[in-house]
């Protein structure tokens, strides 16, 4: 297996050549550029030649695109080697690197006509495996354009709302039928029926806001936010010494403002715990009576809890039983040698049918997959 720091590298190399060959008009779509991935995994990057095979037979579909190919490898390469490398070249556009010690300030810029490739190599992909405790501000927000790319969708459920049926259904459209029957004298020569529709899942969101959750809350209520102004049937609350529903305070489009004004509701922010006694009020309130009947739940939360777990454990089965999936999504979980011991965590596992990580942006990817099986 590689180490962490040459998969990066070489992801790092497939997108940025990859996107030297769109400058250039050599098409280079996303499937291609992971089978390059792949094949970098393989052959390694020590051997250019085996680069470059592994880039040609997976990047270049048509022949006449080789001459132009070869010449952005060769250019490419020369560059990832040596940024400060310059040679004349025959190639219709000029290379650029973010780190170039040449720029414009040197009023040598527009010295060529030639078309200008700035090839920046995006740190997306770190981002995407980097630990949500570890964020920056700026990292934060390029994080939050990467959750709102998401998309939670679970598995359809029948509608008592019928649509029209091609075949025979589980009952006549009347109303069809009739019409119908005009054209023959009103006779009902030809009948019509109707099949059950399907309309999607309620998604609920629960997010622990307590103070142990703090490294993790301000970006999973980013994610949360995606949820909400991304589709409909998506509820939202806060879970920590009260619970708070957050749902009308996340429908702007605007995360800035979104955020804002869930800040402003939520009064409990990064204090104590009680997840049974909040838990009992969702029940109560809203889930039983049927906002979590049929729909995912799905509560993010590290399992620290100072109240009752008795409770909890009796509010988790209550949400079970009426619930068309319980997800629990814990950030602690990819912690070498983590072990659900925390007391809420031990007491509400049973009643659980999914538990996943959530501690960066790869693993909220991995938590669609989850919510959209059937």
């Amino acid at each position: 297996m590689q180490p962490a720091a040459a998969v990066v590298e070489a992801d790092r190399l497939a997108v940025g050549f990859a996107r030297v060959l769109r400058g250039v008009g050599i098409p280079s779509p996303l499937d291609s550029v992971l089978t390059f991935v792949q094949a970098l995994g393989v052959v390694g990057m020590n051997d250019k030649d085996s680069v470059y095979w592994a880039a040609r037979s997976t990047l270049v579909r048509r022949p006449e695109d080789l001459p132009l190919f070869d010449k952005a490898f060769r250019v490419f390469w020369q560059q990832r080697e040596s940024p400060e490398f310059i040679q004349e070249t025959a190639l219709p556009f000029t290379i650029a690197t973010d780190d170039d010690s040449t720029n414009s300030d040197d009023g040598q810029s527009g010295a060529s006509d030639d078309p200008l490739v700035t090839l920046r190599f995006s740190a997306v992909e770190t981002l995407r495996e980097k630990d949500f405790a570890t964020y920056t501000d700026d990292e934060m927000h390029l994080a939050h354009q990467l959750m709102s790319q998401l998309r939670l969708a679970g598995p359809p459920r029948q509608s008592l709302r019928g649509v029209k049926s091609k075949r025979r259904g589980m009952r006549p459209d009347l109303r069809r039928t009739i019409r119908a029957s005009f054209a023959a004298g009103g006779e009902p020569v030809e009948r019509r029926w109707l099949e059950p529709g399907q309309r999607s899942r309620r998604l609920v969101l629960l997010l622990d806001v307590s103070g142990s959750m703090e490294p993790y809350a301000r970006a999973l209520v980013r994610f949360v936010h995606a949820a909400v102004s991304g589709r409909q049937r998506v509820e939202a609350f806060t879970l920590g010494t009260r619970l708070t529903r957050i749902t009308r305070e996340l429908t702007s489009r605007d995360p800035d403002r979104a955020l804002l004004l869930a800040s402003t509701r939520v009064q409990d922010w990064s204090g104590g715990t009680r997840l049974g006694d909040t838990l009992r009020q969702f029940n109560d309130r809203w889930g039983v009576r049927g906002m979590a009947r049929g729909a995912i739940v799905v509560l993010l939360s590290d399992g620290w809890d100072r109240g009752d777990p008795e409770m909890l454990a009796e509010q988790m089965a209550r949400l079970r039983r009426v619930a068309f999936r319980v997800v629990w999504v814990n950030p602690l979980k990819v912690t070498p040698g983590y072990a659900p011991l925390a007391r809420g965590m031990a007491v509400a596992l049973p009643y659980v049918d999914d538990f996943v990580e959530g501690h960066s942006v790869e693993a909220l990817e991995q938590l669609t997959k989850v919510i959209s099986r059937a």
